[in-house]
């Protein structure tokens, strides 16, 4: 029997806000491909973990505390980063015209996307498994399984984060 190649992705923005909207404060520092190797099936093996997050600059203590866990992830070998990065957009009201600024986070989305097409083009996976509760992802999973139907892609979601489009 063949061992299936597993590629995990991780959408590090929607994590760690279900984690804290889920109340898990002190389950910001998983350990990430501890986690994955509890979603794998025997006969299946974890190649890579792919972190895909958004960099802090607005608050310098979260930037800090952001820097040092990305450090920790990159210390346990075996995952590779990628980073979006945020926008500001001007807000205004619409009844009292008051402005302000809403900052967003960009590209994680398109880094998943982008990452899972080339892993799969690649032939890099056997088995994907995509941890994000964001429906944005749904063309790029629908086209992978088209495309490549020798491969497997798997959502898992994280702590008060599903989408139903997503999970179909």
């Amino acid at each position: 029997m063949r061992t299936e190649r597993v590629i995990a992705y991780v959408d590090g923005y929607n994590l760690y806000f279900g984690l804290l909207d889920a109340g898990l404060r002190n389950s910001r520092w998983l350990d990430l491909r501890g986690v994955y190797r509890t979603l794998l099936k025997p006969g299946q093996r974890l190649e890579l973990v792919r972190y895909l997050t958004t960099s802090v600059r607005s608050d310098p203590d979260k930037a800090k505390r952001q820097a040092t866990f990305i450090d920790a992830l990159r210390a346990t070998g075996q995952i590779e980063i990628d980073f979006g990065r945020f926008l500001s957009k001007r807000m205004t009201c619409r009844q009292c015209k008051t402005q302000w600024s809403k900052r967003e986070e960009k590209r994680t989305d398109v880094n998943i996307a982008v990452r899972l097409l080339s892993d799969a083009y690649d032939d890099r996976f056997d088995v994907a498994i995509i941890m994000s509760g964001d429906s944005d992802l749904v063309p790029i999973v629908e086209a992978v399984r088209e495309r490549f139907a020798d491969k497997s892609v798997i959502v898992a979601f994280p702590p008060k984060r599903r989408s139903n489009d997503l999970a179909e």
